[in-house]
C-alpha cells in the first residue's frame, strides 16, 4: 500500500503570495542560497492532532531588521488531525548582509491560551558589487592649473569591503585605503598639475583605479577627462622652420708636455625645406681641430646631403662604401648619388680618402634590383686609381688601377629564414685576385643562429686581401629557464683600413655554454671555450692562446643590478714562451636613486697574459650620472686603468660633463678629461672644453598668414561691458567703452577665447560656453557674445511616510537616524551644452549657482535607494531668466504595499490502494 501525505494550504484565510508595488522579483520558497533585494516564503508546518478545530495567531519575528516579514501577523485554522503548512513571505533587504539567519513564528492558540514558536533558519548569499562613475570635472582648465575630479565609489554588495584607492597619473587627496559598508557611498576626489609649458591644447585624462583588498584581480579603471588650454603655444608658427645648430667650443690639451689650445666652430641642421616635409636636408660644417685628434674631440668635417621622393644626393665628407669585399668602410671627400624607381636602383659615388694614403680617387657605381619586398639583388663597379711617389700604409700596395666589379643579394628564404652573400673579382696590371661571402640567419621560435664565411685570394686588390674567417653562433631554449649556447669568431687579418685610427687586436675565439634563469629577477652562466689574442701593433703587448671556464651571475635585488663574473684559464704566452694559470674576479652593481644612476666597477686579475708570469692587476672605478633638473644634467666617470688589449683607442681615466640649458634654444656644456691616447700605456693627457650651443630654428618657407578677431559682448542687463580681458592663447584684448575688442598678428590655430572673469561681477554670465572653441584659420573673425546675470537653483531632498506628494505637513517627515541617513541620490542639472552633478542625502538642502539663463532639466537618479521607497517626481524643466533662484522640492516617499488574498482553497487527500495478488 502506498500511502501519500497531503499538505492543505489554506489560501482562502491567508496569502500564499503577497506582492508589494513595483515588486518584480518572484517569490522563491527556498531558504539558502538567497540574494539581498529578493522576496521568499519560508514554510511552517503545524499539525492538530486534537478532536476540534484550532484557530491560531501567529505573529512572526526575524533575527535581523534588513528581513521584514511582508504580513507580520495573522490567524490560521487547522481542522481536527490534519496538517497544513503557514508561509511567512519575506522580503530580504539590499542592505542585509551575508550570514545565517532565523525566522521564529511566535504561535498562541485562541481558545486555551497556549503558546509555543517555531523557528527557521535562512542563509543570505554574499554579492560583492563596487560602482565607480565620474561625479565631477571642469570641461576646461588652463596649462598651469590644478584639475580635480570627483568620483562617486559605492558598495552596492552586502558584504563590508575593504578597499584600495589608486591612481595611474594623478594624487588621490582621500586616504590611500578605505572601508566601505554595505550600501554605503564615498566621494572620492583627485587632483593633477598641469604644465604650464604646454605646446598646444590637449585632452587629458585622470586616471582613478580601485579594488577590494584582498582582491586586486577585480580592478575598475575610471577616467575622468578634460581639456587643457596651453598659454604658450609656441609651436604654432607663420613659418616653416629648418632646427639648425651653430655651436663654438673652446678646447685646451696637454699633449706630452705640450699645451695646445684654440676654437673650434660648428653648424648642423638637419628636417625638411617645405611644410610637406618632401625636401629633406642635412648639413654639417666644422672647423679645423686646434688640438691632436682623439676620440673626445671632432675633426674637421664639411657635408650636405638631400633626399626627395626617391632622389638622394651628398656632397662632402662621409664613409662611403660599395660593398663589404670591395670598399667596406673609407671615409673621404666626395659625393654620391642615388635614384630609386619601383623596383631598380642606380647610384655611385666618387671618394678621395682622407685617412689612407694608397688610394688617391675611387668612383662606384651601382644597380639594385628588388625580387621581393625583402629580397634584393645588386650588382656594380669599383676603380680605384693609387697615389703616385707616396709612402704607402699597409702590408699591401696598390701598384696600379684596379677595377672590382661585384654582385651581392640578400634573399628572405622564409618568414624565419635569411640569406645573403657577395662575389667580388679584381684586376690590375699585375694581378687577379676574387673574394666571396655568404651569410645565413635563421630567427626560430626556441632557436636563434648565424653564420659568415669570408674568403680573399692573395691576389685581390679589395678591402680584404689574403685572408678568410668564418663567424658563427647559436642559441637554444630548452625550457623557458634554461638555453643552451656556442659562439665561435674570427677575425680577418689582412685588410686596408683608414689610418686615423689604430687597429683592434687579432681575435680568434670558441665558446659554449649553459644560461639558467632561477629566477625572473636573475640568472647565471657557466661557458666554456679558448681564446686567441695577438697584438697588431708594434711592439707586441700581448699575444697568447688561453683555455677557459667562466661563471657569470646577474642578479636584480630591489633597486640594485649586480653582476659578478670569475674566470679561470690557461694560458700559453707566444711572447715570453711560458705558461700559466690566469684567472679574473669582477663585480659589478648599479642603481637609480634620485634622478641620478650610479655604476661602481671593479676586477682583479692574476694573468699570465702578458711581460710576467702571475702577474697581479686591479682595476676599479664608478660612473655617475644625475639629472639635477629638466635643464641641468652631471656626469662623473673615473678608471684607474685599462687591461692592455684596450690600449689601441682612446681610453678616459677620468671624466666630467656638466650641461646646462641657459634658456629655450641655448645650451653651454663644460668637460674635462684625463685620458690615455691610442698605443700609449702610461702617459696621461688632459683636455678640457667649453662648448655653447645656438638653436634658432631657421625659416625656410612662409606657410600661412596672420589672421585677426574681433567682435562686440552685448549688454544684457548687466553693469557694463568696457574692461572686460579677454585671453586668446598668448594674446590679450580689453574692450572699449561699446563692449568691442581686437585681436590683430595672430598665428592661425585652434584657440580657445577666455574670460579674465577678474575683471567682469561676480554673477555676470556669458550667454555662450566659455572657454570658446575657435578654429581661426581665415584672415578675418567676427565672434560676438553677450553678457547676463547668472541664475541659481535651490531645492530640498524630503522623506515622506506616505506616497501624497502635496503633503505639506513636516510632521510627516520620519527620523533620518541609522540607515535612512546613509540614503542618497544623484541630482543633475543639465543644459544643451553644461551638465552638473551633485549626491545629496535625504533631508539636505542642495543648490547649482552660476548658472546660464535659459532651459534647464533637472534629473533625479536613484543611486541605489532602497527599493522600498521611490521618487515622487524625477525630472524637471523649466526656464531660467537672469538673477533667479528657482525653488525645487524632491519628495522620496515610501511604497505603498498591495496584498492580494487568493480566495480559494486547495484540498490535497490521499487513498488507500490496494495490491490485488
Amino acid at each position: 500500500m502506498i500511502k501519500t501525505w497531503t499538505l492543505f494550504i489554506i489560501i482562502s484565510i491567508f496569502p500564499v503570495f503577497i506582492f508589494s508595488q513595483e515588486q518584480s522579483d518572484r517569490l522563491v520558497s527556498k531558504k539558502d542560497s538567497l540574494m539581498p533585494g529578493m522576496s521568499t516564503s519560508i514554510p511552517f508546518t503545524l499539525e492538530n492532532n486534537s478532536t476540534e478545530t484550532k484557530i491560531y495567531d501567529i505573529s512572526v519575528v526575524t533575527s535581523s531588521s534588513s528581513i521584514n516579514p511582508i504580513l507580520a501577523k495573522g490567524e490560521f485554522q487547522i481542522p481536527p488531525y490534519e496538517t497544513s503548512v503557514y508561509l511567512v513571505p519575506l522580503r530580504i533587504g539590499t542592505e542585509t548582509g551575508q550570514g545565517i539567519y532565523s525566522v521564529t513564528l511566535n504561535i498562541t492558540d485562541r481558545n486555551n491560551g497556549t503558546a509555543f514558536t517555531q523557528s527557521s533558519k535562512i542563509v543570505v548569499s554574499g554579492s560583492r558589487k563596487l560602482m565607480v562613475t565620474v561625479l565631477n570635472i571642469p570641461e576646461f582648465v588652463r596649462a598651469g592649473e590644478t584639475v580635480r575630479a570627483a568620483f562617486l565609489l559605492k558598495n552596492n554588495g552586502n558584504i563590508t569591503e575593504s578597499i584600495v584607492i589608486e591612481s595611474k597619473n594623478a594624487v588621490i587627496d582621500n586616504e590611500s585605503s578605505l572601508v566601505l559598508a554595505p550600501n554605503e557611498s564615498k566621494i572620492i576626489t583627485i587632483h593633477k598639475v598641469t604644465s604650464s609649458e604646454l605646446a598646444q591644447n590637449e585632452f587629458q585624462n585622470l586616471n582613478l583605479s580601485v579594488h577590494p583588498r584582498n582582491n586586486p584581480k577585480e580592478t575598475q579603471d575610471v577616467y575622468a577627462t578634460t581639456q587643457v588650454i596651453s598659454v604658450k603655444p609656441s609651436e604654432n608658427d607663420i613659418y616653416h622652420r629648418l632646427p639648425v645648430a651653430f655651436s663654438l667650443s673652446f678646447i685646451g690639451m696637454q699633449n706630452m708636455g705640450v699645451y695646445n689650445d684654440g676654437f673650434q666652430g660648428e653648424i648642423y641642421g638637419k628636417g625638411t625645406l617645405d611644410k610637406d616635409n618632401k625636401n629633406q636636408i642635412e648639413f654639417r660644417a666644422v672647423t679645423h681641430n686646434p688640438v691632436e685628434l682623439n676620440t673626445f674631440t671632432q675633426y674637421e668635417e664639411y657635408f650636405v646631403n638631400y633626399k626627395r621622393d626617391k632622389f638622394f644626393l651628398h656632397l662632402g665628407d662621409k664613409t662611403y662604401s660599395s660593398s663589404y669585399l670591395t670598399e667596406f668602410a673609407r671615409y673621404g671627400r666626395g659625393a654620391e648619388i642615388r635614384y630609386d624607381f619601383n623596383k631598380v636602383s642606380f647610384g655611385g659615388f666618387y671618394n678621395h680618402p682622407r685617412f689612407f694614403r694608397d688610394i688617391k680617387d675611387e668612383f662606384n657605381i651601382f644597380s639594385a634590383f628588388k625580387i621581393r619586398k625583402e629580397s634584393e639583388v645588386s650588382v656594380g663597379y669599383l676603380y680605384k686609381t693609387p697615389r703616385k711617389e707616396e709612402i704607402r700604409s699597409g702590408d699591401v700596395k696598390l701598384d696600379s688601377d684596379a677595377h672590382l666589379p661585384y654582385a651581392k643579394g640578400k634573399f628572405k628564404v622564409s618568414k624565419n629564414i635569411n640569406l645573403s652573400g657577395e662575389l667580388a673579382y679584381s684586376t690590375t696590371q699585375k694581378t687577379n685576385g676574387t673574394a666571396y661571402l655568404l651569410q645565413a640567419e635563421a630567427i626560430l621560435k626556441k632557436l636563434n643562429g648565424s653564420l659568415m664565411y669570408m674568403r680573399a685570394s692573395p691576389d685581390f686588390a679589395g678591402y680584404f686581401t689574403n685572408t678568410n674567417t668564418f663567424n658563427g653562433n647559436i642559441y637554444y631554449n630548452i625550457t623557458k629557464k634554461i638555453s643552451i649556447f656556442a659562439n665561435y669568431m674570427q677575425d680577418a687579418k689582412n685588410f686596408q683600413r683608414d689610418t686615423l685610427l689604430l687597429a683592434a687586436p687579432y681575435r680568434k675565439y670558441f665558446q659554449y655554454g649553459v644560461q639558467y634563469k632561477y629566477l625572473p629577477s636573475g640568472f647565471i652562466i657557466l661557458n666554456n671555450g679558448y681564446q686567441t689574442y695577438k697584438d697588431r701593433l708594434e711592439p707586441k703587448q700581448f699575444d697568447y692562446y688561453e683555455r677557459y671556464f667562466k661563471v657569470s651571475i646577474n642578479q636584480q635585488i630591489g633597486v640594485f643590478q649586480i653582476n659578478v663574473d670569475g674566470q679561470f684559464g690557461k694560458t700559453d704566452n707566444y711572447l715570453t714562451g711560458f705558461s700559466g694559470n690566469s684567472s679574473f674576479y669582477s663585480a659589478n652593481l648599479s642603481f637609480q636613486k634620485f634622478k641620478t644612476s650610479f655604476n661602481i666597477f671593479g676586477s682583479y686579475a692574476i694573468s699570465s697574459r702578458y711581460q710576467l708570469q702571475n702577474q697581479k692587476s686591479l682595476y676599479y672605478g664608478a660612473r655617475i650620472y644625475s639629472q639635477l633638473s629638466d635643464k641641468t644634467s652631471l656626469s662623473i666617470f673615473y678608471q684607474n686603468n685599462y687591461m692592455p688589449e684596450e690600449y689601441f683607442k682612446d681610453r678616459n681615466l677620468f671624466e666630467l660633463l656638466f650641461h646646462q640649458q641657459l634658456f629655450p634654444g641655448n645650451e653651454l656644456d663644460l668637460s674635462g678629461r684625463y685620458s690615455l691616447q691610442r698605443g700609449e700605456i702610461g702617459d696621461k693627457d688632459f683636455i678640457f672644453s667649453m662648448h655653447y650651443t645656438w638653436r634658432p630654428n631657421i625659416p625656410v618657407q612662409k606657410i600661412a598668414d596672420y589672421i585677426s578677431l574681433s567682435g562686440n559682448v552685448s549688454n544684457l542687463g548687466i553693469k557694463k561691458t568696457e574692461g572686460i580681458r579677454l585671453i586668446l592663447g598668448s594674446y590679450l584684448s580689453v574692450t572699449d567703452k561699446d563692449g568691442n575688442y581686437m585681436f590683430k598678428n595672430v598665428i592661425p590655430g585652434n584657440y580657445f577665447l577666455e574670460i579674465d572673469r577678474s575683471t567682469t561681477e561676480i554673477n555676470d554670465i556669458p550667454t555662450q560656453t566659455f572657454p570658446a572653441s575657435l578654429s581661426l584659420m581665415n584672415k578675418e573673425h567676427t565672434f560676438n557674445f553677450g553678457l547676463t546675470t547668472a541664475a541659481n537653483v535651490q531645492g530640498q531632498v524630503n522623506f515622506l511616510e506616505t506616497g501624497e506628494k502635496d503633503q505639506p505637513d513636516s510632521g510627516q517627515q520620519l527620523s533620518l537616524k541609522g540607515k535612512k541617513k546613509r540614503e542618497s541620490i544623484i541630482v543633475e542639472a543639465s543644459s544643451h551644452d553644461q551638465t552638473f552633478r551633485k549626491v545629496c542625502y535625504i533631508g539636505e538642502d542642495f543648490d547649482f549657482t552660476y548658472l546660464r539663463p535659459g532651459d534647464w532639466i533637472v534629473k533625479v537618479y536613484r543611486n541605489g535607494l532602497d527599493k522600498r521607497y521611490k521618487i515622487s517626481t524625477d525630472q524637471f524643466l523649466f526656464t531660467l531668466q537672469p538673477s533667479e533662484t528657482k525653488k525645487l522640492s524632491i519628495n522620496i516617499v515610501k511604497q505603498q504595499i498591495e496584498i492580494k488574498y487568493q480566495k480559494e482553497s486547495l484540498k490535497v487527500g490521499y487513498n488507500e490502494i490496494k495490491k490485488k495478488k
